[in-house]
């Protein structure tokens, strides 16, 4: 039986801590405690109590008093670093939600911890745990698809006033206590698919490939310190683009839309719900599935790899080139361009109080199709940001 501490209950903690208390077999684990210092914004507390689960305000005094086999750390950004430090210190694997960590130096710091302790540290993409996802790569890394050659993303997905609202570091670039958390789409609600980028045609199952330069755009329609609407083209070695299109205030809510263009073969997603299908040059085609029907497969995983010592399909060292790549896109537009406010209105409806840009969703679908970013295209809104160069990159902020 693996003994679990969860870190964090509030946002996917919650998800977790349902998933233990009703998705898995009590024969695999025993949940020894729960870690948040505010646990009264965890929508299930009950199940703690249901549970008979001790309640810590820090990971520190949980180990003052248990052991754990895996610590589950779903708590904000800012903390990732410091909890997976300090729980593989004290003998724990490790299930990390993404972003590994705000900065790369901090990416850096949990990927050496981990190697001195010997604990293996999973990164919570859930994709990069999937079934379609691993198959895929299985394909991709046995050549049936030849090189890559340009991966794309779109990616619409509305978020409201009370998403900004929910926390007191959602859309800054640092606490108030000054902590980096870089909070952005494509550092949090699509990191993943940021990351999948690198990592579907990463040189081995449980590796990313490296992006070596970057430019980016970043735009907000939001009062925030960070943006909501970004676009970059990031270049890897042989000639491999990928580039991806964010926005938190489209108008329309399809989901990612990714194509994935190889020498052999082109591989697409269609929108949320939908599942990865490759055409072949010689005209077969192949159904990956959705990588979103087992969310939560990542968790049995990580307990499955700590009874059996099995390394994790994703790792510090596959995560944190989504941090790299991340920082090198703060860096590479560090001032982010409101939106005309002529173009910026309210409306209200089902996918709550939000804000709308008028055009933003033809705009970067065209972008999308095109291949190019928006100042690439000509609007009139858009500014292309400076090159960063991703070789050698030490720190965020690198200037």
């Amino acid at each position: 039986m693996v003994k679990i501490v969860l870190a964090g209950i509030g946002g996917m903690g919650w998800v977790y801590l349902e998933e233990l208390a009703n998705g898995l077999s009590r024969r695999e684990y025993h949940l020894e405690g729960v870690v948040d210092p505010f646990p009264d914004r965890c929508p299930r507390l009950s199940l703690l109590h249901e549970l008979r689960t001790p309640l810590y305000p820090d990971l520190q005094s949980f180990y003052a008093r248990h052991e754990a086999d895996l610590a589950v750390i779903s708590s904000p950004i800012q903390h990732h670093a410091p909890q997976t430090i300090l729980a593989i210190e004290h003998g724990s694997d490790v299930l990390v939600e993404k972003p590994a960590a705000a900065a790369i130096q901090d990416a850096r710091a949990m990927e050496k911890a981990e190697r001195t302790a010997g604990r293996p540290v999973a990164v919570g993409y859930q994709w990069s745990f999937s079934r379609a996802v691993q198959d895929l790569k299985a394909d991709i890394l046995a050549g049936r698809f030849g090189a890559p050659c340009r991966l794309r993303c779109l990616y619409l997905w509305p978020r409201d006033f009370a998403y900004y609202g929910r926390n007191d570091w959602a859309g800054k670039k640092r606490t108030a206590g000054g902590d980096l958390v870089l909070d952005g789409p494509a550092n949090n609600a699509m990191a993943h698919d940021l990351h999948n980028l690198f990592y579907a045609i990463g040189p081995g199952i449980a590796e990313s490939a490296r992006p070596y330069r970057v430019q980016a755009e970043l735009y907000r329609a939001y009062d925030i310190e960070n943006y909501d609407t970004a676009a970059a083209r990031f270049e890897l070695p042989g000639g491999v683009e990928a580039l991806i299109w964010f926005s938190h205030v489209s108008g329309t809510d399809p989901g990612p839309l990714l194509s994935l263009e190889f020498e052999k073969g082109i591989v697409t997603k269609a929108g949320r719900g939908t599942p990865f299908t490759a055409r072949f040059s010689d005209g077969m085609e192949k159904d990956y599935g959705d990588p979103d029907t087992e969310p939560m497969r990542k968790l049995r995983l990580a307990i499955a790899g700590r009874a059996e010592g099995k390394a994790p399909l994703c790792g510090i060292a596959a995560a944190s080139i989504q941090t790299l790549a991340h920082n090198g896109l703060q860096d590479s537009f560090p001032a982010i361009r409101p939106f005309p406010a002529a173009l910026v209105s309210e409306v209200a409806g089902s996918l709550g109080r939000r804000l709308v840009v008028a055009g933003l969703d033809v705009a970067l679908r065209t972008s999308f199709e095109a291949g190019r970013l928006p100042s690439e295209m000509g609007f009139d809104w858009a500014e292309p940001g400076d090159i960063v160069n991703l070789s050698g990159y030490g720190a965020y902020p690198s200037r």
